[in-house]
């Protein structure tokens, strides 16, 4: 068995899993399970979990009603190898109802959180100079979608 994450939707599990597994590498549909009988959160026939794979990565998405919802307080994070990479993610994760955030922060159509970054911020926030990290950070703070060459230029003329 693996840690699988379960993510609570109110109707939404089978569209938000088929919008995932349709953007990210590495994806997948599964089962699926249809309540026997009704339950607290779903009526006899209906479906009551979606199993799917993002990233190689199990998760359920589960029909649990309104309940619940989704807070900044759970993300995901997706390394991106580039630019044009945060590009791609960050488009398609804010369009169609998608909310922009800060510093790299997007809430998708369905409310769950996502961290659209790369490893290659390291390089500049948690760089050996201080002042050029200081310098990029500060710029990483006034984005929303993550400019890794904005970041990098503000890295280099700080450290210089």
């Amino acid at each position: 068995m693996k840690l699988t994450t379960c993510l609570w939707f109110d109707g939404q599990a089978r569209q938000a899993a088929q919008f995932y597994t349709s953007i990210f590498p590495d994806s997948s549909m599964g089962n699926n399970w249809i309540a026997p009988a009704d339950t607290p959160g779903n009526q006899q026939g209906e479906e009551v979990v979606v199993d799917f794979t993002i990233f190689g990565q199990p998760f359920i998405g589960l029909n649990g009603g309104p309940m619940f919802s989704f807070s900044e307080a759970t993300s995901f994070q997706i390394p991106c190898g580039d630019q044009m990479e945060i590009d791609h993610y960050w488009n398609i994760l804010t369009s169609d109802g998608g909310e922009p955030g800060r510093c790299g922060w997007v809430k998708d159509k369905f409310g769950v959180s996502w961290q659209v970054i790369s490893p290659q911020m390291e390089q500049y926030i948690g760089g050996p100079d201080s002042d050029g990290a200081q310098a990029a950070t500060q710029a990483m703070m006034q984005m929303t979608k993550i400019d890794l060459a904005t970041m990098r230029q503000a890295y280099e003329a700080a450290a210089s």
